[in-house]
């Protein structure tokens, strides 16, 4: 998952004005009690953060996985 991939699935699942606070104010246990935006920022594979966002937020298993992706061009 790149970056813009971990974005968009932010928007897609808690749309664009919470998705700014979820990523900027929910701490991830699962990552050393930091946000998503610090865990971005240091580096953390955006992958790893995706899903540790969804495990604090109760996201269901099937919306975790190839969300993110464009959608495919026709």
């Amino acid at each position: 998952m790149r970056k813009s991939e971990f974005a968009r699935a932010v928007v897609d699942e808690f749309g664009e004005g919470y998705g700014r606070v979820v990523t900027r104010d929910v701490v991830l246990p699962a990552l050393g009690n930091v946000t998503a935006d610090d865990a971005i920022t240091r580096g953390d594979d955006p992958r790893d953060v995706w899903l540790a966002l969804c495990d604090v937020e109760n996201v269901p298993p099937e919306r975790r996985y190839g969300v993110g992706l464009p959608k495919p061009r026709r």
